[in-house]
C-alpha cells in the first residue's frame, strides 16, 4: 500500500510539473499578447498622428474644390475600417485573456485540492510508518533484552561448564585408574583360572587392539557424518541461492524473461538436491555398518563404494553446470551498468569456480582409489588430506571475491532489495561452506595417523591386503573358537564363569568409551560438590559458634571454679550465687541457639534477596540500554522529521510567493489593459467628434460654395 501511494505521489508530482510548464507557456503567451498590444497602441498613435496630419491638410485644402474633400472622405473611411479591425482584435484578446485566466484559476484550485489530499494521505502513511516503527522498535528492544539475558546465561553456563569439565576430568582419571586396576586384576585371574589359552598374551593383546580399532573407526565415522551433514547443508544453500540470483540479476524474471542460458542454468541448479543428499545418506549407512562384531578395513567396507559413486555423480553435476556458471558471469559483464572493477571480479570468480571444480574432481579420483583394493592406501590418504586443504583454500578465495563483488554491486543504482537479500544469503552459505570444508580438512589431518596405520588384521609382517572373504572366515573362526572354549570348559565354583568373564570384559572395555556413564557421574559429582559446599558453609559456621561457645564455657568454668573455691569456705551466699550462675548459663545457651537460628534464617533470606536483586539489576540494565537506544533512534527520527517540516514550510512559502507574484503580475497587466482601453476609447471618441466636426465643416463649405454659385 505504501509503495502504491508513493508511486501515485510521484505521478502527481509529474502532473504538477506539467501544469507548471503549461502555466509558464500561458504566461509567455500573455507576455507576447501584451507586446502585441503595445505594438497596436503604437500603431494607433501613428494612425492618430496621420489623422491629425490629414486633418491639417484638409483645413489647408478647403479652397481647392471637390477632389480634396473626396480624398479626405476616403482616408477617413480607411481609418474607420482600420479602427474597427483594431477594436475587434482587442475584444478577441480580451476574451482570450479572460479564458486563460479562468483556466489558470481552475487548474490552481484543482492542484490545491489535490495537494490537500496528498498531504492527508502523507499524514496517514506517516502514521502507519510511525506505528510500524514503534512496533519494530519494541521487537528490537525485546530481542536485545533477550540477548542480554542469554549472554548472562551463557557466561554462567561457561563457568559452570569449566567447573564441570574439571570435575569430569578428575572423575575420568579416577575411573581410568580404577579400570586399569580392574583390567590388571582380571588379566591375572584369567591367566590363573582359564584352562584353555593357546594364544597366551599375543591373542589377548590382538583382541583388545582389534576392539579398539573397531571403536575408533566407529567414532571417526560418526564425526565424519556430522561434518558431511554441515557440508551438504552448505552446498544445498549455495546452489539454491545461486538459482534465486539467476532469476533476479542481470534480468528480473518478474519484469522480463531471463535469457535461455540462465533458464537452462536455473533448471540444472534446481536438481542439486538429487546429487547432494545421497552423500549424507551413503556416509550414514557407512557409519551404521561399522560395529564391534565386524572387521573394518577398506577391503571389507562395502558402503564406501556407494559413497564413492554418489560423490562421482555430484562431481559430474558440478562439471555439467560449470560452463553455464561461466557464461552467466559473462552475461553480467555485458550489462550496460557493469563497471570495470565488477568485470574484473567476475573474471576472478570464473577462475575460482574452475579451481573448485578441479578440486572436487581430484577428491573423486582419490575416493575411487580408496574404494578399490590396493596396497598404497597410506599415500592415497596423504594426498586426500592435502586435496581437502586445497579445496578449503579455493572456497575461501571464492568467498572473498564474492564479498568484494557484492560490495561493488551495492553501489549500482539499479540494485533492488530482493537482490541485496539474496546476495547476503549467498554470502552466508559461502561462509558456511568455507567453515565446513576447513573442519573436514582439519579433522582428516588430525586422524591421518589412524587412517594410514596398520589395523593388525593381516598376517604378521605381511603385505597382503585382507579381502572380504578372508575377513568373513576370520570372524567365523573367532566364533568357533569361542564356542569350543565354552564347550570344553569345566565348571569351577572358585572361578568366574567364562560367559560372565567375557561380559565383564566387554563391559570394562566399553565403559571407557561410554559417555552416558561419564555424564551421569559428572552430574552426581556436581550434586555431591554442591551438597558438600553447603555442608562446608554449615560446619564453618558451626565451628565459629563452637569457638565462641568454648571461650564462654572456659570463662564460665573459671568463674565456677572461683565461686566453688569461695563456697568451700562455708559461705551460704556463695551457694546461692553458684545456683544463679548455672541458671544463667542455661539461659545463655538457649539464647545462643535462638540467635543462631534467627541469623541462619536471615542469611538465607538475604542470599535469596541478593540473587533476586542481581537478576533485577541485569534486567534493569538491559532495559536501560534498550531505552537509551530507543531514545537515540527517536532523536534521530525527530531531527529527520523537523528537517522535513522545514523543507515543507519552505516549499509552501515559495509557492505562496510565486502565487502572489503571478497574481500581482496578472493584476498589473489587467490594469494596464484597462487603462489602455480607456485611453483608446477616449481617443476614438475624440476622433469621432473631430470627424463629425469635419463633416459639419465640409457641409458648411459646400453650402457656402452653393450660395456663391447662385450669386454668380
Amino acid at each position: 500500500m505504501l509503495v502504491d501511494e508513493q508511486a501515485s505521489s510521484a505521478s502527481l508530482k509529474d502532473q504538477l510539473k506539467q501544469r507548471d510548464q503549461s502555466l509558464r507557456k500561458v504566461e509567455q503567451e500573455m507576455d507576447s499578447l501584451s507586446f502585441r498590444n503595445q505594438q497596436l497602441a503604437k500603431r494607433v498613435e501613428l494612425l492618430q498622428e496621420e489623422l491629425a496630419a490629414s486633418e491639417a491638410k484638409g483645413k489647408k485644402g478647403k479652397t481647392k474644390g471637390d477632389s480634396p474633400s473626396q480624398q479626405g472622405l476616403q482616408t477617413q473611411s480607411v481609418f474607420d475600417e482600420d479602427l474597427q479591425k483594431k477594436i475587434q482584435e482587442n475584444e478577441r484578446l480580451h476574451i482570450q485573456f479572460y479564458e486563460a485566466d479562468e483556466q489558470h484559476r481552475r487548474q490552481e484550485a484543482q492542484l490545491k485540492a489535490r495537494l490537500d489530499e496528498l498531504e492527508k494521505d502523507s499524514e496517514q502513511h506517516q502514521a502507519v510508518v510511525d506505528g510500524l516503527t514503534t512496533k519494530y522498535m519494541e521487537t528490537i528492544e525485546r530481542l536485545q533484552s533477550d540477548k542480554a539475558r542469554l549472554e548472562v546465561r551463557v557466561s554462567s553456563q561457561k563457568v559452570h561448564s569449566v567447573s564441570c569439565s574439571l570435575c569430569s576430568q578428575q572423575q575420568l582419571r579416577r575411573c581410568q585408574s580404577e579400570l586399569n586396576r580392574q583390567v590388571k586384576q582380571s588379566s591375572s585371574v584369567i591367566q590363573e583360572k582359564v584352562p584353555f589359552n593357546d594364544t597366551s598374551e599375543q591373542l589377548s593383546a590382538a583382541s583388545v587392539f582389534s576392539l579398539w580399532v573397531q571403536l575408533k573407526a566407529r567414532d571417526v565415522a560418526g564425526q565424519a557424518v556430522g561434518f558431511v551433514q554441515d557440508l551438504v547443508a552448505a552446498l544445498l544453500n549455495f546452489h539454491s541461492y545461486t538459482e534465486q540470483r539467476v532469476h533476479i540479476y542481470p534480468l528480473d524474471s518478474s519484469i522480463e524473461p531471463v535469457s535461455p542460458l540462465n533458464q537452462k542454468f536455473s533448471q540444472y541448479l534446481h536438481e542439486n538436491a538429487a546429487y547432494v543428499r545421497p552423500l549424507e545418506d551413503s556416509l550414514q549407512q557407512l557409519h551404521q555398518s561399522i560395529t564391534e562384531d565386524t572387521v573394518t578395513v577398506l577391503e571389507t567396507v562395502g558402503k564406501l563404494r556407494n559413497f564413492a559413486e554418489n560423490f562421482s555423480s555430484y562431481t559430474h553435476f558440478l562439471q555439467k553446470i560449470l560452463p553455464y556458471q561461466l557464461k552467466s558471469l559473462e552475461e553480467e559483464c555485458e550489462t550496460p551498468l557493469c563497471t570495470t572493477a565488477l568485470a574484473v571480479k567476475n573474471q576472478e570468480l570464473q577462475s575460482d569456480m574452475k579451481r573448485v571444480t578441479s578440486m572436487f574432481e581430484k577428491l573423486q579420483n582419490y575416493i575411487n582409489l580408496l574404494a578399490l583394493p590396493s596396497n598404497s592406501t597410506s599415500a592415497v590418504f596423504t594426498q586426500l588430506a592435502a586435496c581437502l586443504h586445497s579445496l578449503h583454500d579455493a572456497i575461501k578465495e571464492m568467498s572473498k571475491h564474492y564479498n568484494q563483488k557484492a560490495t561493488l554491486e551495492q553501489e549500482l543504482p539499479t540494485v533492488t532489495q530482493k537482490l541485496r537479500t539474496t546476495t547476503e544469503c549467498l554470502l552466508g552459505s559461502l561462509g558456511s561452506l568455507t567453515n565446513s570444508t576447513g573442519k573436514i580438512a582439519t579433522f582428516f589431518s588430525n586422524n591421518l595417523d589412524f587412517f594410514t596405520s596398520s589395523t593388525g588384521y593381516g598376517p604378521r609382517g605381511g603385505t597382503v591386503a585382507l579381502n572380504p572373504l578372508q575377513a568373513e572366515s576370520m570372524l567365523a573362526n573367532k566364533k568357533k573358537a569361542a564356542a569350543y572354549i565354552h564347550a570344553i570348559r569345566k565348571p569351577r565354583p572358585q572361578s568366574v564363569p567364562y560367559r560372565e568373564a567375557l561380559s565383564n570384559r566387554r563391559i570394562l572395555t566399553s565403559s571407557t568409551e561410554s559417555r552416558e556413564g561419564l555424564t551421569q557421574q559428572v552430574q552426581q559429582s556436581q550434586e555431591k560438590i554442591a551438597r558438600l559446599e553447603q555442608e562446608k558453609e554449615h560446619w564453618l559456621l558451626e565451628a565459629q559458634l563452637g569457638k565462641v561457645r568454648l571461650e564462654k564455657e572456659n570463662q564460665r568454668i573459671a568463674d565456677l571454679e572461683a565461686q566453688l573455691a569461695a563456697a568451700l569456705g562455708g559461705s551460704p551466699t556463695a551457694h546461692t550465687a553458684l545456683a544463679s550462675t548455672l541458671i544463667h548459663s542455661q539461659e545463655d545457651e538457649s539464647r545462643e541457639q535462638l540467635i543462631k537460628t534467627h541469623y541462619m534464617a536471615r542469611v538465607g533470606e538475604l542470599t535469596t534477596q541478593l540473587q533476586i536483586s542481581d537478576s533485577k539489576a541485569v534486567h534493569f540494565h538491559s532495559e536501560c540500554r534498550a531505552l537509551a537506544k530507543r531514545l537515540a533512534i527517536a532523536e534521530k527520527s525527530r531531527e529527520t522529521l523537523s528537517e522535513e517540516v522545514k523543507l515543507a514550510n519552505q516549499n509552501i512559502t515559495r509557492l505562496q510567493d510565486e502565487l502572489a507574484t503571478t497574481k500581482r503580475s496578472y493584476e498589473d497587466q489587467l490594469s494596464m489593459m484597462s487603462d489602455h482601453l480607456c485611453s483608446m476609447n477616449e481617443t476614438l471618441s475624440k476622433q469621432r467628434e473631430e470627424i463629425d466636426t469635419l463633416k459639419l465643416g465640409s457641409k458648411d463649405v459646400w453650402a457656402g460654395n452653393g450660395a456663391g454659385n447662385d450669386d454668380s
